[in-house]
């Protein structure tokens, strides 16, 4: 029997945590209160919309860094995914709440968020394999990360503010539509997921 068949496959939580990678994720998850602080507490739309903007523009850092070192690890496959909706969905509800977005732009954002994510859980249950992101996906959200600071910022009272909101739009409309594309891709990805996890061999 070959010896890595016998190892045991490790859990989340017993699975190296304290990575770069991880402590990145981590890093990023600590800056939303600091966020929503900036932005409900203090009124600094400006500052709000940079901490969120490089809370966004460092999504990438953890994931290629943990490829470049190999230091993956089963919490960061956990983290990684978790921090970015929470970095994504919590800055774009704050932003409606402040008035600096419309209902409408938040709405249409959040709405695809939540059926990516449901249809996750979903193929997760009935035992489909994992997804990887395509690469529209990953095109609209870093546009989206990008086009609702930008929008926060031309909201905010700075002189460049008209600059800022013009730039949002400009990036938020194509972003948005890219991220439904990216949803509609999904689909056949799912079916062929699906189709291979339930084809896997159990292993006891």
């Amino acid at each position: 029997m070959d010896e890595e068949n016998t190892q045991p496959r490790l859990g989340v939580f017993e699975d190296r945590i304290l990575t770069v990678p991880n402590l990145i994720s981590l890093a990023r998850l600590a800056g939303v209160p600091v966020f929503l602080w900036l932005l409900f507490s203090q009124d600094e739309r400006y500052a709000a919309a940079w901490l969120w903007g490089l809370l966004g523009a460092t999504d990438w850092v953890d994931g290629w860094w943990a490829r470049r070192f190999d230091v993956v690890s089963e919490f960061g496959k956990l983290i990684d995914p978790v921090t970015d909706r929470v970095v994504l969905i919590t800055g774009i509800l704050a932003v409606g709440i402040d008035g600096s977005v419309p209902w409408w732009l938040v709405g249409a954002a959040l709405a695809r968020e939540v059926l990516v994510a449901v249809a996750g859980l979903v193929l997760g249950v009935l035992g489909a394999r994992r997804i990887d992101v395509t690469w529209w996906g990953k095109v609209a959200t870093f546009g989206l990360y990008f086009a609702f600071p930008f929008l926060l910022a031309g909201a905010s009272d700075v002189g460049i503010a008209d600059w800022f909101r013009w730039a949002g739009w400009i990036i938020a409309v194509p972003s948005l539509v890219y991220s439904y594309l990216s949803a509609a891709q999904y689909v056949p990805l799912a079916r062929t997921a699906l189709g291979e996890g339930r084809a896997e061999p159990t292993i006891n």
